[in-house]
């Protein structure tokens, strides 16, 4: 057997798709599994070791033409299954003529028409929702069973070497990745700096991120009236920062990727949602969690399945309502 997992959308997006590898894995042992993904995310995927040939799309430049090149390789493949976790047209093209023997994707895909089996996409069906991982097993529950599955990464002995790089040898530490691409994911800069003044002087504080978020992390870092907080954005990798995460006693985070880094390898994580709202399906899987959201009941959140680039109301009150009080603080 040959399948396919087609995920072409953000970091986290492919950290809540490795349960249908790892599901797959588990019902058909002796087939390839591969995934398609877009240029940047590959790494992920580099240490899985359920996973065969990563397909990389470009999509930031010739995207189409890419596309149509990707997709011509892909049909030489025959694919006895290509699933489609994405809800967008450019996906359902590709699925469709992929060639292969059976496809499946969401009803809300555009070309879903022509798929072989088409699931319901659920988001906020009630207050707890339905969890991307939910949504993304039941694309292969006709092929395998319906128990739950978290996602899984693997850093290498060479990514956790990393992460200890940056680490402190004699002290605990907890991670903090302050940034967000949308403003109303993220929690506000000052409001992070007053919960860093809360960490016990027992723990180094650690901020991440990528090579975009170095410049707001250095400047948190320098902010704090307190020492042994230290940014490492942009110095990990993707698994080596979640192996980083995974040894922390602790991890702060928007809900953005490093939340689903965080649950890809157990680590403790707290959670804060601004705009957004669990129930849309995207809350921590690991053992240790805790989820962070405004107590009142305010009737402009959510305001939309995804982040925004400013307050549509003007007042951010799903932020700024939020007390530093309910985070959880380590004794």
């Amino acid at each position: 057997m040959k399948f396919l997992i087609v995920q072409t959308a953000f970091i986290g997006d492919v950290v809540l798709a490795t349960p249908i590898a790892e599901k797959l894995h588990r019902h058909y042992p002796g087939a390839q599994i591969d995934f398609l993904v877009r240029r940047g995310n590959e790494a992920l995927l580099a240490r899985h070791p359920f996973v065969g040939k990563v397909w990389v799309w470009e999509k930031s430049r010739n995207k189409y033409r890419h596309l149509w090149r990707l997709g011509r390789q892909i049909r030489r493949e025959r694919y006895d299954w290509v699933i489609n976790c994405q809800r967008f047209a450019a996906s359902g093209l590709l699925t469709v003529f992929s060639g292969a023997r059976h496809t499946v994707g969401f009803a809300k895909n555009p070309f879903s028409l022509w798929f072989s089996r088409r699931v319901k996409h659920l988001i906020g069906a009630s207050r707890e929702g339905v969890h991307e991982v939910h949504r993304n097993l039941a694309l292969v529950e006709h092929l395998t069973d319906g128990l739950f599955q978290v996602p899984r990464l693997y850093p290498s002995e060479e990514d956790e070497r990393a992460a200890l790089s940056v680490a402190p040898s004699d002290k605990p530490w907890v991670c903090i990745a302050p940034t967000s691409v949308w403003f109303t994911k993220q929690f506000p800069l000052r409001k992070w700096r007053e919960l860093i003044e809360r960490i016990p002087r027992s723990y180094v504080v650690l901020l991440l991120g990528g090579q975009s978020d170095a410049e707001v992390c250095d400047a948190l870092a320098r902010s704090v009236a307190r020492a042994e907080v230290y940014s490492v954005a942009g110095q990990l990798s993707l698994l080596a920062s979640a192996a980083l995460m995974r040894r922390a006693a602790m991890n702060y985070v928007n809900d953005s990727a490093p939340l689903h880094l965080a649950s890809a390898v157990d680590a403790p994580v707290a959670a804060v949602f601004c705009s957004t709202v669990p129930a849309f399906g995207f809350g921590p899987l690991s053992s240790t969690r805790f989820v962070v959201e405004t107590p009142e009941d305010l009737p402009c959140r959510p305001c939309g399945l995804h982040g925004k680039k400013t307050c549509p109301e003007g007042h951010f009150a799903c932020a700024e309502s939020i007390r530093i009080e309910q985070f959880p603080i380590l004794a």
